[in-house]
């Protein structure tokens, strides 16, 4: 997500780096330099000259502490300079206290609604909500049958009246049937449409009005850049709508929507969807986002995603087996099924300070766990509790039932071993508290 540009800003920032004061002539150099980038990374023009005349205006004469770099004082102004124009602080969903909340789905053919209203199902039932799906998108083929595969995936209801192509009636009946069998929360899918049709703009206009809905969110392809913003102005235009969500953010190295949408709407970016997976939804942090756009990773939302997978009672048993050096195969295959419901890992090394700039270029492939997998459920249960019955013939007879190759099989029983041992020497003398305590920082109150 944004490698390019990190990778940029990154650069460009090093022109400052060593100098003794931020003077005209260096931040106008660096500068300039950004202005380019962001224009690149299709961020509207207005949005781009005013962010850098910001930063300018901020940067210029500011001498510098003895323990500040220019450098580091460029960097902490465009963090805050990037962390305002995205919104200042995260946005969070209106839900009605009492009653059903109504969220409305709205945005072009092709900007992933119905998968998004899948995950934000998915998310809202995980907070304890009743939720109900709606499958208004009346024009789409197989949009009913997806949105009711994807209610079947989370265990949600999915309302549909099939033989009707009405979109406002079955907006209208499915609140009314959410109402009557105590549902909180009603997401409704609605069809992708163009802003200049002018008879799709007037249904969505009606469904929005008949039903005066909690939230309407404008879901957009963050990697359409311009495109999106410009459709997000054209919609907001004619219907107003809460917040914006930022869908396949994974795959946009350029960030362009990201940074011109909440200053050319006015409208709070409230979840950004990293990925195709329904747990891949994410609250929107502008301070976060900025942080790893300046290729400072993000920590917190790593750790979120940790907590989210890892309960306190198996963080308590994985620290026991640690500390009595007792961590298995099978302990290993639970941390890479939990890893694997947190993202992608380019994302997830993403998160981490001083990696993402790296990642530009690299080959991060996560089926690169899948083979590890396959390797581990290969294996007996006695080898995977006990690595050193594993002989030749053993591991031979595991990479063919893995699909993988001998070589393969002896590097991770090699890592794994490597591991344990690192888990030994940590356990002895004053390591083992320093491997208890790091542990129990690990759980969750």
């Amino acid at each position: 997500m944004f490698e390019d540009l990190t990778f940029k800003i990154e650069k460009a920032l090093k022109k400052v780096t060593g100098q003794g004061k931020i003077s005209e002539a260096n931040v106008s150099d660096t500068l300039r330099e950004v202005r380019r980038i962001l224009l690149d990374a299709d961020v509207n023009y207005k949005v781009a000259k005013q962010f850098i005349d910001d930063v300018k205006d901020k940067a210029m004469g500011q001498d510098v502490l003895l323990s500040v770099t220019p450098g580091q004082l460029l960097t902490k102004i465009f963090f805050d300079e990037l962390t305002a124009l995205m919104g200042g602080t995260s946005s969070s969903l209106t839900l009605n206290p009492i009653g059903t909340t109504i969220i409305l789905l709205v945005g072009l053919q092709g900007s992933g609604k119905t998968t998004f209203a899948g995950k934000l199902s998915k998310y809202l039932k995980d907070k304890n909500k009743r939720v109900l799906l709606t499958a208004a998108d009346v024009y789409r083929p197989a949009a009913r049958e997806q949105l009711k595969l994807l209610g079947k995936q989370i265990d949600v209801p999915v309302f549909s009246i099939d033989e009707s192509n009405d979109a406002l009636r079955i907006a209208k009946e499915s609140v009314r049937f959410a109402s009557e069998k105590g549902y909180n929360v009603v997401i409704i899918d609605t069809a992708g449409r163009l802003h200049v049709d002018e008879e799709l703009m007037d249904e969505i206009t009606a469904i929005k009005n008949v039903l005066n809905p909690t939230e309407t969110l404008f879901v957009v392809d963050s990697m359409t850049g311009q495109d999106a913003v410009n459709s997000a102005k054209a919609f907001h235009d004619r219907v107003s709508f809460n917040g914006v969500v930022l869908t396949k953010l994974d795959g946009d190295s350029r960030g362009g929507c990201a940074l011109s949408v909440k200053a050319v709407v006015n409208k709070p970016i409230k979840f950004v969807s990293m990925g195709e997976k329904l747990e891949t939804l994410e609250v929107f942090h502008p301070d976060r986002m900025a942080s790893r756009i300046l290729g400072k990773g993000d920590v917190v939302s790593l750790v979120e995603k940790a907590q989210q997978q890892f309960d306190e009672r198996e963080a308590q048993d994985l620290e026991k087996k640690m500390m009595s050096n007792k961590f298995d195969f099978e302990d290993f295959l639970k941390q890479i099924k939990m890893i694997k419901k947190m993202g992608s890992l380019k994302s997830l090394m993403g998160m981490i300070p001083g990696i993402s700039g790296s990642l530009k270029n690299a080959d991060v492939d996560d089926k690169q766990l899948v083979r590890i997998e396959a390797i581990i459920q290969s294996m007996t249960k006695q080898e995977r509790s006990d690595p050193k019955v594993l002989n030749g013939k053993r591991r031979l007879r595991i990479a063919k039932g893995s699909g993988t190759s001998i070589q393969e099989v002896n590097r991770l029983i090699k890592q794994f071993t490597e591991m344990q041992k690192m888990m030994k020497m940590l356990t002895s003398k004053g390591g083992k508290h320093m491997l208890g305590k790091g542990m129990r920082n690990l759980r969750f109150n």
